[in-house]
């Protein structure tokens, strides 16, 4: 039986990680924004921008475990956009959840995972972290960065025993689209669709990423589409490239018609 702590336990692949998890006999420390939690297992508030938060997980888990054996790093935020459209602010806010709240809770844990010479940290990352597709330049930016990120702590942290996996699903039912906002409408409106018409479920993400945690596997594709692209990419770049490019011009049109119907400038008024 494992201590887990996975963040963004109150929906979509955090809870079904969670009931995942629980299933399998072990014990789990939820985390989320909301103040409360009625999921069945311990829960403790944490913003993944807050340090302080995460000194308090640490500190949590120390007195109330005596460490931790499994750290998910799973919260994170939708977004994209084109890049002359996609604010400023924006970017620093997905930066700011979805790559430095996974620093974050890395930097805040594996001190103790080195004293105990074990543990195992497992990054929630996007198949958009391997593979690039356009108007998703902030999203594919920052997934690509948890990837490095964990493919550095893999080799930095096997001395101490540490095990580090990344997963990098595509497209699934979740709730993970409430989190799109931004200037790029036709963007986000465009992204909405993918997330709500997969024929995937976070449960279905969910089995995959535990059975590649049991296994210890770095890079965790938990499904076929992802591999496929990944696939694609690595042995067949000429067409991964004709693919993206595709995207890329039925974007375009999408967006000029979109502009053209609402006669308004696709740039935001701010400039940023």
């Amino acid at each position: 039986m494992s201590r887990v702590l996975v963040t963004g336990a109150a929906s979509g692949l955090g809870a079904a990680l969670v009931a995942r998890f629980v299933a399998d006999g072990h014990q789990v420390l939820s985390t989320d924004m909301a103040e409360d939690f009625d999921g069945g297992t311990a829960y403790l508030k944490l913003d993944v921008r807050s340090p302080e938060d995460w000194d308090a997980a640490v500190a949590w888990c120390e007195q109330n475990w005596g460490g931790l054996d499994i750290l998910v790093n799973n919260a994170g935020i939708a977004t994209g956009g084109r890049i002359d459209v996609e604010t400023l602010d924006e970017w620093d806010r997905v930066v700011d959840i979805n790559l430095m709240g996974v620093v974050r809770g890395c930097r805040a844990f594996v001190p103790l995972f080195k004293r105990q010479r074990s543990g195992q940290i497992v990054n929630t990352a996007s198949a958009a972290g391997l593979v690039h597709p356009p108007m998703m330049s902030s999203y594919n930016t920052v997934k690509a960065g948890v990837v490095a990120l964990s493919e550095t702590l893999s080799h930095e942290l096997h001395p101490y025993g540490v095990n580090v996996s990344v997963a990098c699903p595509s497209f699934f039912r979740t709730n993970l689209a409430d989190s799109i906002r931004g200037a790029d409408s036709a963007m986000g409106a465009t992204a909405r669709q993918l997330i709500e018409k997969s024929p995937r479920s976070a449960d279905d993400i969910a089995a995959a990423v535990l059975d590649g945690i049991k296994k210890k596997r770095f890079l965790i594709i938990p499904d076929r589409p992802a591999a496929l692209a990944w696939r694609t990419k690595r042995f067949a770049r000429p067409l991964y490239d004709r693919q993206m490019r595709k995207i890329a011009a039925r974007a375009r049109e999408r967006a000029e018609r979109a502009s053209g119907a609402a006669g308004v400038e696709t740039r935001p008024p701010d400039g940023r």
